[in-house]
């Protein structure tokens, strides 16, 4: 059987997918601070600050909200005319 999706909620899955993506930058952002804060500092150069690194999952969460949020209107909109997103599900009889 073919379904075909035709609208995604922005809120919603924009809600899920920011919150995702804050998350994940987690990965990157801890290593990096920590190796940042352990390491010296190289005599003439300046070290950024600490706090900066907690902004990276913020700018994410808030950035990827709106990406998100856009792109499932942008779908929304344009599935009204071209059609919707096909696909091809069956149910397993066991």
């Amino acid at each position: 059987m073919k379904i075909r999706i035709t609208r995604f909620a922005p809120h919603q899955n924009a809600k899920v997918i920011a919150v995702l993506m804050a998350l994940s930058s987690l990965l990157f952002v801890m290593p990096m601070w920590l190796v940042m804060v352990l390491f010296p500092v190289v005599e003439g150069q300046a070290r950024p600050a600490a706090g900066m690194f907690l902004l990276f999952p913020v700018m994410y969460l808030v950035l990827g909200y709106l990406m998100v949020a856009l792109a499932c209107w942008l779908y929304n909109l344009v599935c009204r005319y071209v059609g919707g997103i096909e696909y091809e599900a069956r149910s397993d009889e066991s």
